[in-house]
């Protein structure tokens, strides 16, 4: 059943045995698990099936540097389906190496291992519609289909990962007919959760306080409660519940907000691939279950090792949009289009040098002057992604002089100084507005750094192709804009220490057995990967725990399971 916040009574209180807070991927992907095994669920979301100003206002705070966070309301949403709204459909899994200590990667580790999260990767494949679970080309497709680069062969650089590419899926949208028909799932939309309130022994949840904009307030009784609203808001609402411990739900060793972590990102070199444009493989291959693929280039785990450097992808890229240089017709119409574009993209294509009358006409005259090209890419855009259900992930267009730069998607260390913190001023519903204070590390432009320098050492030997990168303004290129996107990393770190971590290996708060958290605020660590398949992961793993807990609880009170 779905119904609004707003038709139950004030100051009742709902009892039920699982209360999901957050109905996005995590939150949504859990309700449907736990479905149908015995379990009253409730899935508190507070917006609604569309955007509301006043609902994502919410979300407004401050952040420490403009020029390196987006403002605390980009980019997520507070709504039904939550970012999955509006994300871009892009799925990996982790890399076995991200969940190992790392003598390289300070507060490295986790407290799981790779073969505790590799069964919930299918399902979440599944529940993402990124088809078939095969992140190899080698096996993906054809195995005589052509390489990423023809001739290049490499120890240490791989080229054969693989990206899949969601429809992308709106969760609300996609699940929507299931959680209305399920008769032991209730989810109440415009429910805001404000409060997460402790027993008078400080050792378990209580109650959870909940109230709307239009001035409803009731509470929550639950056996469990999970928390499934991604890494900034989860350190909000466990920071602000302090009236049992004044630090903060989970927050005794001062943990929480801390470790926050997003990645490092750009548009870096030339690589140059000799011989035709067949040699190159560089834009969304489809494989044989309809899915959109790409391939990438990563260095192996024991290359990585021997270097000392974080995880990072590299995607072959068009020249800079910006630069009307590129004398293409679709970049430069893309440029001029930049303030109709979602914001998080729309940014990337504003490179702080100014916009000169002289670039805005040379901008025109590249659309003016490749009309075919730009109505051959607009029927294209047309077709295959603003009328398609699986639409064409983003712009790729056909390389005609085999010269590329690399798309880079880097890890970051995680350090304790970048974090999220609470402001004194409140939003609509009282709760403290956050501050964030993002910081990356020398050691995450290293990372980069050296990652590049062996891809141009092995280009170079294979005598395929040639890398080149301007090491004096790398740095430069890569904070152009700041921290990337909408992954939230790292504010709830699991781990086995409650001094340096906020939950355990079962996603529990530390001394609140029944408090989980289902969010990228749990990774240890950020990867090379968009976090949203392993957040999908980690909440199905979650829900086979609860279930698992709930049965030996039965068990132990012969109660038949």
């Amino acid at each position: 059943m779905i119904d609004s916040a707003n038709n139950i009574s004030s100051k009742v209180d709902l009892v039920v045995d699982i209360c999901i807070v957050g109905a996005g991927a995590a939150g949504i992907s859990i309700a449907l698990e736990l479905s149908g095994k015995g379990f009253q669920v409730l899935l508190l979301e507070a917006g609604t099936s569309q955007e509301d100003p006043a609902t994502q206002a919410l979300y407004a705070g401050e952040v420490a540097d403009e020029k390196m966070h987006s403002p605390t309301d980009k980019y997520r949403h507070r709504r039904f389906g939550g970012s999955t709204a509006i994300w871009g459909g892009r799925c990996m899994p982790f890399d076995p190496i991200d969940l190992e200590p790392r003598s390289y990667v300070p507060f490295s580790g986790w407290p799981i291992g790779y073969s505790d999260i590799a069964p919930f990767f299918p399902k979440a494949n599944n529940y993402l519609e990124a088809g078939r679970y095969e992140y190899d080309a080698d096996t993906a497709f054809n195995p005589l289909a052509a390489p990423m680069v023809r001739g290049f062969n490499s120890e240490r650089v791989r080229t054969n990962g693989l990206e899949r590419f969601s429809c992308p899926t709106n969760m609300a949208a996609r699940y929507q007919g299931r959680l209305q028909a399920a008769s032991d799932v209730r989810v109440l939309l415009e429910a805001n959760c404000t409060g997460i309130r402790l027993n008078s022994e400080g050792n378990a949840v209580d109650h959870l306080d909940v109230a709307t904009l239009a001035g409803k307030q009731f509470k929550v009784r639950a056996k469990d409660v999970v928390l499934a609203i991604g890494g900034l808001e989860t350190a909000r609402l466990l920071l602000a519940s302090n009236d049992v411990h004044p630090q903060g739900v989970g927050n005794a060793n001062d943990v929480v907000g801390r470790y926050y972590m997003c990645h490092i990102a750009g548009n870096v070199g030339s690589l140059v691939v000799k011989g035709g444009v067949d040699n190159v493989r560089h834009g969304y291959e489809i494989s044989p279950d309809g899915v959109y693929c790409r391939r990438r280039l990563q260095l192996t785990e024991d290359t990585q090792r021997q270097l000392g450097v974080g995880n990072m992808v590299a995607r072959l890229h068009f020249p800079k949009i910006t630069d009307p240089a590129h004398r293409s017709g679709v970049l430069s119409g893309l440029f001029l289009a930049r303030n109709f574009i979602s914001y998080e993209y729309g940014k990337r294509l504003k490179d702080g040098e100014g916009d000169s009358v002289g670039r805005y006409m040379r901008h025109l005259w590249n659309v003016i002057s490749g009309p075919i090209d730009t109505l051959a890419f607009l029927t294209h855009w047309v077709a295959k992604r603003t009328l398609a259900v699986r639409k064409f992930p983003s712009v790729i267009l056909r390389n005609k002089s085999n010269r590329f730069s690399l798309e880079v998607h880097a890890e970051q260390i995680p350090r304790p100084d970048s974090r999220v913190s609470l402001l004194p001023s409140k939003d609509a519903l009282g709760m403290p507005q956050i501050k964030v204070d993002w910081r990356y590390s020398k050691e995450d432009i290293d990372t980069v750094r050296k990652t590049l320098r062996t891809f141009s050492e092995e280009f170079a030997r294979s005598g395929v192709a040639t890398f080149d990168f301007d090491e004096k303004s790398l740095e430069k290129d890569l904070l152009r804009f700041g921290a990337y996107g909408g992954h939230h990393v790292g504010t709830a770190r699991m781990g086995a220490d409650p001094k340096t971590s906020v939950v355990d290996k079962n996603c529990a708060v530390h001394g609140l057995p029944n408090l989980h958290i289902a969010s990228s605020a749990v990774f240890p660590t950020s990867s090379q990967a968009n976090p949203t398949l392993m957040i999908v992961a980690m909440a199905l793993r979650l829900a086979s725990h609860i279930q698992a807990k709930d049965c030996q609880a039965r068990q132990e009170y012969g109660v038949a399971v």
